[in-house]
Formats: structure tokens, sequence, C-alpha cells
């Protein structure tokens, strides 16, 4: 009997991860027109992307309905000392909404407890994959839970969008929206504060704006894990891994932004993620 760690889709942990930590990630659904789709799923990366580009109808996402997560916390239960979940930043998706439901919903004896990220993509996966090797190592749920909620603070997300034109449309720009009509020809760099996208910076062309991404890992301090997220270009993914200065090689995560992401983040999204000591 252990801890069993619950995350959702928007994680992007590689799938050889999830499986190796035993994490269970709970698909949302992207739709395109009357077709729906979860996440990985029924949806590759390549099929997603592809459809992006070339559907006439842009692709709109849904969180994990209660049901589904009812169903992942039935599956867990027999084998758990109590359940985690952490979660996609609740001011960018309904999904803690329905794990809290599904909480009230399972007939399950073990506990279950729900931490809300307030970010999204790694930065959400690296707290689930420490939280992971936690529970492996045998902590209690209340010992993992505790040090998942120290982690937030000290994890974050510095992203690179070739543009916001994704974003907009499907409503998740929060207060970078003063940033439109004034990007035609830069690159904007965006953060999460308070579980919300917020510009940071902008750059003049691609080049300038994979700078700024090296820089933002050079200020850090006390990195602990850290990861490179693209959504198409994973050359350009693997070469800002390999210009990352003063932190191993072996250690960077490489993980690509899945199809609920990549309808707000779209094409040419280059992102870091890095976790702090608490």
């Amino acid at each position: 009997m252990a801890v069993k760690i619950v995350t959702d889709s928007t994680s992007d942990i590689p799938p050889q991860l999830l499986k190796e930590l035993d994490i269970t990630a709970v698909p949302l659904y992207v739709m395109f027109g009357n077709k729906s789709y979860r996440d990985r799923i029924d949806i590759s990366e390549e099929e997603f992307y592809e459809k992006l580009l070339h559907e006439p109808v842009h692709p709109t996402t849904a969180q994990p309905t209660p049901p589904d997560f009812v169903d992942a916390f039935t599956k867990l239960a027999p084998t758990a000392d109590g359940i985690l979940c952490i979660h996609i930043s609740t001011k960018l998706s309904g999904t803690v909404n329905s794990a809290e439901q599904a909480k009230k919903l399972a007939n399950v004896k073990c506990p279950i407890e729900i931490v809300d990220s307030l970010e999204v993509s790694m930065a959400t996966g690296l707290i689930v994959i420490a939280a992971a090797k936690l529970a492996k190592a045998g902590k209690g749920l209340a010992e993992v839970t505790a040090e998942a909620k120290k982690m937030v603070p000290n994890t974050r997300l510095f992203a690179l969008f070739d543009t916001l034109t994704y974003l907009a449309r499907g409503g998740r720009i929060g207060k970078a929206k003063s940033l439109i009509g004034a990007i035609l020809n830069v690159k904007p760099l965006l953060t999460l504060k308070d579980g919300e996208f917020v510009p940071v910076t902008q750059a003049r062309n691609r080049a300038k704006g994979k700078e700024k991404l090296l820089e933002f890992v050079k200020s850090a301090r006390d990195i602990e894990d850290l990861a490179v997220i693209y959504s198409t270009t994973s050359d350009e993914a693997k070469e800002l891994a390999d210009s990352i200065p003063g932190f191993p090689r072996e250690r960077i995560t490489i993980a690509r932004l899945g199809p609920a992401l990549g309808v707000h983040g779209g094409p040419g999204l280059l992102a870091i993620a890095l976790r702090a000591k608490s």
C-alpha cells in the first residue's frame, strides 16, 4: 500500500515518467467541432497539431468530468493508503473543481487530497514528479501533500509564444491581453502569476526570445528540477536544453505540449519550467 498520485494530461509529463513513477494522468478533452477526443488517448500530439494547422474549425477544450475522476479513484483506492491529486491552475481550467466533486462522489475508503498547482504544463508536472518520488519512497499522504504545497510557490514557467492568437481564441490570455495589437513584429514571453498568464517581456525575434529563456534560468537560484517544453519544434527544445548552463543536462526533462494545451499555446511555443528548493 502506498500513496497514489493523480494529475491531469495538461501536466505534460512524458509517458515513460508516468509509467516509471506510477502516476495516473486523467485526460482533458479536445473538440474539433462535434468530434471529441481524449487528450493523448484518442488523439496524438502529431495528429493534433496537423489538425490545428489545417482544420477550418478552431478546437476547444473541456476539463475531465467528475465521473472521469471517480473512475480513477475507484481503480486506485484498493491498493492505496491515500490519493493525492495535483492539477492545472483553477484560473485556467475547471479540472480541480471536477476532482473536488469526484472526491465527494467516490465511494472509496482511502483519503483524497487535492492541490491546485497554480501552474500549467511541466511546471505542474515537476511538482507531480517530485510528489510521486516521495510517495515511492514510502512517505505518507499528509507529508507528501504538505511537501507538494510547499513546492507550489517555488515552481515557475517562462514561455516564449510564437503568437498569442491561440491563447486569445481560447480565452486563457488573462492579463497578457494588453499585448495584443502591439506584438505583430515581436515575440511575447509570458509567465504565470497567481495562477494566470501575465506578460514578462518581449523579444524582437525568436533568437532573442530563446536568449531570454536562458536568462530566466541563469537568474534562478537553487534549481532542483528543470524541464524544457515545446509544441512543434523538438530540435529547438533539444538545442535549448543543451545550452542551459550550470544544470546537469541528464536531469533536464524535455516534454511536449499536449493537445489540450496546444489549443491555447499553438505551434512554435517554447518554454522552461523550473522548481527551486523549498
